[in-house]
């Protein structure tokens, strides 16, 4: 973790998000004696379009939070970026029948890539509120490393970061359980300490995902298939709604019913009865375009394959697992056990055996 007295000397931007953690944050580095510059990225939807969005708060909270520590705070339009860069990701990939994770990429477009090209290129260190920690070995690398709260852990959502902005960033909280933040946050009086975390898409707070969906690809109804018997069980409307092992919202009568696969081409959405089937499961399964945050793949992978633990989506499990570079190049990864819901398009984050260093992460393939 980088101490205080090795930043003492840096220019440093602060995100405020409005939330608690990235205010705590703030309150951290000037309670050391820093005295940061605080921005607010705004990348939510313009004026007249009609969204249940927390921006206009989220900016109110972030302001009152900057005014206490007597912080100058700037407002960043990254709205442009966001839109033809994170959304166009997330609809060419559900478009696909692909199960993408915009706020993945929305760490490394937007966080640590838009905001850097228009103000973040003039500081030295880019703090944020994420629960992650970093530390450097022997060779002076410095690696993404797991924080010790295992269901707020957020080394997922920055396995996708480049390796320059992974040594700007610095998370001043990232070794703090979610508890303590909050109990800072009180102790301090902070104007949002009570408030909830935010859910849901980077920006889009309360909207549901599928109307976010809805949106830009409308709908395309097609069939709805029983995968063991070929029976048709409804009619979706759409594929891009659905993704692979969900169980709940699919209103179909005759349940539990499991999705369990996809047929783009034909527009078929297969499902599986019962509770749990096997077919909900999976142990094998690809990894492509792996991105590397720190280390080459031809060093973590000095013999081939390497005994790892992964995650294909943010819980607090990790997986026992092999990775493998097969002979064609590509990656593959044997789980220990079976996994449920792996779906096409997920990244596939890869850590070391003690779930400590983030190795990187790429998509799932099937």
């Amino acid at each position: 973790m980088i101490t205080i007295e090795e930043i003492r000397d840096r220019r440093i931007a602060v995100l405020l998000s409005g939330g608690v953690d990235s205010s705590v944050v703030l309150h951290q580095l000037v309670g050391n004696g820093l005295h940061p510059d605080c921005f607010y990225i705004n990348i939510g939807p313009e004026e007249d379009e009609q969204w249940d969005c927390t921006a206009e708060e989220d900016l109110e909270m972030a302001t009152a939070v900057a005014h206490r520590y007597d912080c100058q705070l700037e407002v960043v339009d990254c709205h442009r970026e966001y839109w033809d860069e994170v959304t166009r990701y997330t609809m060419d990939k559900v478009r696909a029948g692909l199960t993408p994770n915009p706020d993945v990429m929305c760490n490394r477009l937007i966080k640590f890539g838009a905001f850097h090209e228009k103000r973040g290129r003039d500081y030295d260190l880019i703090a944020t509120g994420h629960y992650a920690q970093t530390e450097t070995d022997e060779r002076g690398r410095k690696w993404l490393v797991t924080s010790p709260d295992p269901v707020k852990d957020q080394t997922d959502f920055l396995a996708q970061i480049y390796d320059w902005q992974l040594q700007k960033a610095i998370f001043p909280i990232g070794h703090m359980m979610k508890d303590e933040v909050r109990e800072i946050a009180e102790r301090e009086h902070l104007v949002n300490a009570h408030r909830r975390d935010s859910q849901g898409i980077c920006f889009l707070g309360k909207i549901n995902y599928n109307d976010y969906i809805r949106r830009y690809l409308g709908e395309q109804p097609g069939d709805v298939i029983e995968l063991e018997t070929g029976r048709l069980i409804g009619r979706h409307r759409g594929l891009w709604f659905h993704t692979i092992g969900q169980r709940h919202g699919l209103g179909f009568g005759g349940g539990p019913w499991f999705v369990v696969k996809k047929d783009v081409a034909a527009n078929i959405l297969f499902v599986s009865h019962g509770y749990d089937p096997q077919t909900a499961y999976s142990s094998t399964f690809g990894i492509a375009d792996f991105h590397c945050l720190t280390a080459p793949l031809s060093e973590l992978l000095a013999c081939g394959k390497a005994t790892v633990r992964c995650k294909i989506r943010h819980t607090p499990e990790f997986h026992s697992a092999t990775l493998s570079l097969c002979e064609d190049g590509a990656l593959r990864i044997v789980s220990d056990s079976p996994i449920h819901g792996v779906a096409p398009g997920q990244f596939c984050v890869v850590y070391d055996e003690q779930h400590h260093r983030c190795w990187g992460s790429g998509e799932i393939t099937i």
